[in-house]
């Protein structure tokens, strides 16, 4: 035996083989050394802390007048016509939401319970209302 290679017994001999467990893939051995997020969900957080939601804007007497002026038309003609109802809908998880456009026709009011229904199933608050807008509008003004 030489004294620079002391492993010269086993070095030809063939790679053991289990018979109990399969060899594994080189897919699920390099899966072994893969990072790992040590903080699970922390990305998440952070996604979740930039995006961006807008506030409320406070309506002034003027524009509120005339966002009467037009729910009042709409609903004194003997029709329903399609009307886009941009509306301000808050976040579930943070400060402020966003402002949304829908188009539909205004099945009933309930000012009880300070709802707008359309005949789609969309319902929405009536204080979130910003603008009702459509070329039914071109009529009343």
């Amino acid at each position: 035996m030489d004294d620079n290679f002391p492993y010269e017994d086993i070095v030809n001999l063939p790679h053991p083989e289990s018979k109990r467990h399969p060899r594994m893939s080189m897919e699920a051995r390099a899966a072994q050394f893969a990072p790992f997020a040590a903080l699970s969900g922390h990305d998440e957080a952070i996604a979740e802390t930039a995006r961006c939601t807008t506030p409320q804007s406070e309506m002034s007497a003027d524009q509120l007048q005339e966002l009467s002026r037009k729910m009042n038309y709409v609903l004194s003609l003997p029709h329903r016509p399609a009307i886009e109802i941009t509306f301000f809908q808050p976040d579930r998880h943070k400060q402020g939401g966003s402002y949304i456009t829908v188009t539909g026709s205004i099945k009933k009011v309930e000012e009880a319970y300070n709802l707008l229904h359309l005949t789609d199933g969309t319902t929405i608050p009536l204080d979130a209302i910003s603008d009702l807008s459509g070329t039914i509008f071109a009529d009343c003004e």
